[in-house]
């Protein structure tokens, strides 16, 4: 596997993350781990931060 391929992997997973996570957000759906539940802010930082990965390593996959 190329990196070139492993990076478009990457970022295709890190924006299926963030989609879910919207989704979540969206839909407000319920989490909970181990009896915690999960407060919807955590999905907000977590929107935040798979989408900007998933941006970065799509555009560096289109790269040259």
């Amino acid at each position: 596997m190329s990196q070139r391929m492993f990076v478009r992997i990457a970022g295709d997973v890190f924006a299926l993350v963030a989609v879910l996570h919207a989704a979540r957000l969206l839909w407000q759906w319920e989490v909970v781990i181990a009896g915690w539940a999960v407060p919807s802010w955590v999905s907000w930082v977590a929107l935040f931060v798979a989408g900007a990965l998933a941006s970065i390593a799509l555009r560096l996959s289109r790269r040259p």
